[in-house]
């Protein structure tokens, strides 16, 4: 089962501020501008002292009397000053009193030409912040995500939008399903996750490492904020999975009938009673090691068809849970007698009915193929058929309890209980297990049994079960 990995890209960005200064004293204002680039000019110093003095001369020659006072000259000068200033783009505006004679020239001040771009009102005297290509009051440039000013130097852009970082974070960068925090950036920056192939977990990659559990069954992480079930063999069971789990020989016994259907509605009757037991971790690894005629396995065996006489400890009755963990575990000897090619079948206790059931159509298959002489086959081609016999009994159930479903929507609600999760009705999460089990042999990345099944299923689609089985009698390969 391979996983996947995902990265994303961030996005942070910088404001620069400009500002205006009100400094209050008890006689005075000043105002301190921020300095604006140099725009192009048809006038210089020169030419400005020259339009004053041809001004002055030109009220003159229209009898406008000149008052040649000291304190005329004073104000002439000081307006002569000012509109120097004024068009030199370079130094800063003058200081002015409160109660001067000269307002100030709108037309000379840049500031009254800014607009906010958050409430499009002009911005005026006083402090503003320059960023995204506009000016805004202070108060305007808020966070989309909480509406509240943005003070910090950086902040991050979505959508053209901007957000606080953390707000941002909280709303975008993503959150491990294990451990509940943000997913952290790698070396270069990046967000790198792990994600489940199937089911919709996404984590930080130090979770396969550091010993975080998985389901037995369906394989999901164990999150902090949940507590899956401890079986006495080591492994964990999640509590959906809990939910349908046969726990007990004697509980298997239905679900075994039903495969035994299965198998005679496809014409491979299976006429020996072949015994069916369920057994801890430990028992099924003891009977590989016995089993003289070993098979290909996997990492992790659920089942085992055996043909040798063994003494096996089976799990006998349901266990007693308490407190996410199994307090009794009953179990007993079970001796097995050979007097046929197959003297049992073994399946790992505690799994879903569905996985269960899955796996003992695997095994069934193997009993069918000995039981009916076929010869020694390569594991490619015996695993592969017995893949194909799984994954068609997934289907049969999986479209069984969807046309289940639709009658009992159509039926009164009067009985309103929950959907029994051992047969009939199912729950939504024991429909979409199915569909992760079907997934697991449609994408094993084993060259015995994920090759093996590929190559089985295409020629049962392409020439028909029956067809392909006495292909494989005659030739001992796929046709």
């Amino acid at each position: 089962m391979g996983w996947l990995t995902k990265i994303l890209k961030g996005s942070s960005h910088k404001i620069s501020e400009e500002h205006f200064h009100c400094d209050h004293d008890d006689d005075e204002v000043t105002w301190e501008a921020a300095r604006v680039s140099r725009g192009s000019s048809d006038f210089d110093r020169e030419e400005i002292d020259e339009a004053i003095a041809l001004s002055i001369a030109e009220e003159d020659e229209k009898g406008k009397k000149v008052i040649d006072t000291d304190s005329q000259l004073e104000e002439d000068e000081q307006l002569a000053k000012a509109l120097q200033e004024s068009f030199n783009l370079e130094s800063p505006p003058p200081q002015r009193k409160h109660g001067s004679i000269f307002a100030p020239f709108p037309f000379l001040d840049p500031s009254r030409y800014r607009t906010c771009a958050g409430c499009k009102s002009q911005i005026g005297q006083g402090r503003y912040l320059s960023c995204m290509g506009a000016v805004w009051h202070p108060q305007c440039f808020s966070c989309r995500a909480c509406d509240l000013p943005i003070s910090e130097i950086e902040f991050s852009m979505m959508d053209d939008h901007p957000y606080h970082k953390s707000c941002y974070m909280e709303l975008h960068h993503p959150k491990c399903d294990v451990c509940k925090n943000f997913i952290p950036t790698n070396a270069g920056g990046l967000i790198e996750y792990r994600a489940h192939p199937f089911w919709p977990q996404k984590y930080c990659p130090s979770h396969e490492h550091d010993g975080t559990p998985r389901c037995c069954s369906c394989e999901k992480m164990e999150p902090v904020d949940s507590r899956y079930l401890h079986l006495e063999d080591g492994r964990k069971l999640c509590l959906e999975c809990l939910d349908s789990s046969i726990m007990d020989t004697h509980e298997c016994q239905p679900l075994y009938l039903e495969i035994q259907d299965f198998y005679e509605g496809l014409n491979m009757k299976v006429e020996q009673q072949i015994p069916l037991l369920l057994v801890e971790r430990q028992a099924l690894n003891e009977a590989i090691e016995e089993e003289k005629k070993g098979h290909h396995r996997v990492s992790e065996t659920r089942g085992l068809c055996l043909s040798e006489e063994q003494i096996i400890t089976m799990v006998s009755r349901r266990p007693r849970i308490g407190g996410y963990r199994i307090l009794d575990l009953f179990t007993e000897q079970y001796r097995l007698v050979r007097q046929s090619e197959v003297t049992a079948i073994l399946v790992l206790y505690g799994l879903p009915r569905l996985l269960t059931g899955s796996i003992l159509a695997h095994e069934m298959m193997h009993a069918w193929l000995r039981l009916k002489g076929y010869p020694t086959l390569d594991p490619k081609v015996e695993e592969g058929i017995c893949q194909v016999l799984a994954h068609m009994w997934l289907d049969s159930e999986i479209a069984g309890a969807s046309a289940s479903a639709s009658a009992t929507s159509s039926s009164s609600s009067s009985n309103s209980g929950p959907p029994s999760s051992k047969k009939g009705q199912r729950s939504q999460f024991e429909r979409k297990l199915g569909g992760f089990f079907k997934h697991q042999i449609e994408t094993s990345s084993s060259p015995v049994y994920g090759d093996g099944f590929r190559e089985g299923n295409e020629a049962v689609e392409k020439y028909d079960l029956k067809r392909t089985l006495d292909h494989i009698r005659l030739t001992g390969c796929f046709p």
